[in-house]
């Protein structure tokens, strides 16, 4: 596997891991529909979070969650949509980001920005 995928999976861990600490319940875990994929689904009490994790060895550059743009979120919802219909779920939905950094071990920062962004129309 590739070291920037090896780096992905390490910091889609810490990302579960920080979830399940804060009493959320993960449902899946890079779930797929075709070439769309939805990195972490979990409930929040009642609420359906559809969880984009970035992770970066540092943000010497920009900032990790600046890279979830237009054409990721139309992705992103497309998936959700997928995900809801294909489990036949109804109820309160939200997008999350959770930026990781660091390269292995325990991470420098994790970052949740609850409610990131509203779902794209399509």
């Amino acid at each position: 596997m590739a070291a920037h995928n090896e780096l992905g999976k390490w910091g889609e861990q810490q990302a579960a891991d920080y979830l399940e600490r804060k009493g959320y319940r993960i449902l899946a875990r890079d779930w797929k529909d075709g070439h769309r994929d939805l990195d972490i689904v979990a409930m929040e009490g009642q609420a359906l979070v559809f969880v984009e994790v970035k992770t970066r060895r540092n943000t010497l550059f920009t900032d990790p969650e600046h890279a979830v743009d237009w054409q990721k979120i139309r992705s992103l919802s497309m998936a959700a949509s997928k995900f809801v219909r294909k489990y036949r779920l109804n109820g309160e939905i939200r997008f999350d980001i959770i930026t990781v950094i660091g390269t292995g071990g325990t991470p420098e920062s994790v970052q949740h920005i609850e409610d990131a962004f509203l779902p794209a129309r399509f």
